[in-house]
């Protein structure tokens, strides 16, 4: 984390690639729709860019990623929880 050339990201942000594909695994075997692996691979880096977007933005002024990271999972559960009716 010390090398300002190498950018960290934190565990749960890197996971979401491999969970990301297999959400669109699932789409494609729902819809029995067949992706060429360009699109596949187009879906995938936008949702890595919005979630990279995510945690830039929750990091806020002086901010790592990984606060980012945690702080827009929190945000992500709690909006939910709240949909959902559990809290208000």
């Amino acid at each position: 984390r010390s090398d300002p050339t190498v950018i960290y990201l934190p565990g749960k942000a890197a996971n979401a690639g491999g969970v990301g594909v297999s959400g669109l695994e699932m789409s494609q075997n729902a819809q029995r729709l067949t992706w060429e692996p360009h699109e596949v691979d187009e879906k995938l880096q936008k949702m890595m860019g919005d979630i990279y977007a995510l945690m830039e933005k929750y990091a806020g002024e002086g901010g790592t990623l990984e606060d980012g990271a945690n702080r827009a999972g929190f945000i992500k559960v709690a909006t939910a929880m709240k949909e959902l009716g559990w809290v208000k």
